[in-house]
Formats: C-alpha cells, structure tokens, sequence
C-alpha cells in the first residue's frame, strides 16, 4: 500500500517562504517521477511542480515559475517543494503524487498566505 504523506505547510505573510515534504513508501520511489499539486477552495486540482525520477528535470507553470523549486532525496525517499516569495493565490492545500500511476491522494498540508 502506498502511503504519501506531506507537511511543512503553515500561515505565513504574502513575500514569505514555506518548504514543503512529502514522504513516499510503498513504492520504488527512485524509478517515479513526482510532482506536487495543489486545490483551493471551488478550484479544480493543479499541479504546480514536477521532477523526474533522478531528479535532473524539472517542470513549472508560469503561475509559480521562479518562485518555487521542487526537489528529492532519493535516499530518504522523500520530495519537497521550497517556495519563496508567496503569494495570497498561493493559499491552498497541497499535495505529492506520482506522475504516472497516482497512488491515493494524502491528507495534503494546508498553505495560508495572508498578512
């Protein structure tokens, strides 16, 4: 059963930084490619990061390119988002997940951005 756990989120002010870990088990993990979502409320679910398996590459949407940087420790099987110079759009619950084969979605961490 493949569990997937995040955490790190918070409140924190607009131009603040949060890193974000997801811990994976169940699966190979080195072998998957990650990528990290997320939902706010009355929104669909987006994804606003991705790293391949070694971890060489790396995807962003415009929305956040620039400010948040994914990624892995494949040792600790364990992938992070570090986001920098947050925004009150960026208020949202996120969360990990393969890109291929999505295992069951976590709990998610919760991400508040307000002053």
């Amino acid at each position: 059963q493949v569990q997937l756990v995040e955490s790190g989120g918070g409140l924190v002010q607009p131009g603040g930084s949060l890193r974000l870990s997801c811990a994976a088990s169940g699966r190979i993990f080195r072998f998957n490619a990650m990528a990290w979502y997320r939902q706010a409320p009355g929104n669909q679910r987006e994804q606003v990061a991705s790293i391949s398996s070694g971890g060489l590459s790396t995807n962003y949407p415009d929305s956040v390119k620039g400010r948040f940087t994914i990624s892995r420790d494949n040792a600790k099987n364990t992938v992070y988002l570090q986001m920098n110079s947050l925004k009150p759009e960026d208020t949202a619950i996120y969360y990990c997940n393969f890109i291929s084969f999505p295992a069951q979605w976590g709990q998610g961490t919760q991400v508040t951005v307000s002053s």
